[in-house]
């Protein structure tokens, strides 16, 4: 089914099941060459007074050169039932295969921007800030040592979203 055009803020959902239950597909990237990851941190809502969508990535991940060097980045929530291919692509790194056509998805692209098919919703977000979480940032220990022991923290992308779509 093709993916069709909505207005988001005509839109109702909850931000906590979409996330942290079903999680979200972060890519960026050209038609030539793009990358996609799993992740479950994020949020949405108002920002400057647009629609704005926040995404936070580690530092080791791939998808990050990507988005970094992308004006946009799009966020696609996937129908139901795509588990163990969120579970792949969050779990096997870019840089070792290619996932955005070995996962089973169907790769398309919205406004130039990339996603999958099989969006139930995907946000298309124009990068407005980026903002690193350094050790200093964090005000709890207990969230640095949960998170952080590593030393692989996240940056925080914030995106106007300038297009939804529905699949």
């Amino acid at each position: 089914m093709p993916l069709t055009k909505i207005d988001i803020a005509e839109q109702s959902f909850n931000p906590f099941a979409l996330l942290a239950k079903d999680w979200m597909l972060v890519s960026a990237g050209t038609e030539e060459k793009w990358n996609t990851m799993t992740a479950s941190w994020g949020g949405v809502g108002v920002i400057w007074g647009k629609p704005s969508a926040t995404a936070y990535i580690r530092h080791s991940r791939y998808t990050k050169e990507f988005v970094d060097n992308s004006e946009y980045f799009t966020i696609t929530f996937l129908q139901d039932g795509h588990r163990d291919v969120l579970s792949l692509l969050g779990s096997k790194s870019g840089r070792d295969i290619d996932k955005m056509h070995g996962s089973g998805l169907t790769p398309v692209f919205v406004d130039g921007q990339p996603t999958f098919e099989e969006a139930k919703l995907v946000l298309v977000c124009k990068k407005r800030c980026k903002s690193e979480i350094a050790p200093g940032d964090i005000l709890q220990d207990e969230t640095l040592d949960k998170w952080y022991a590593d030393k692989d923290y996240h940056t925080m992308y914030l995106g106007e979203i300038i297009a939804a779509y529905q699949g």
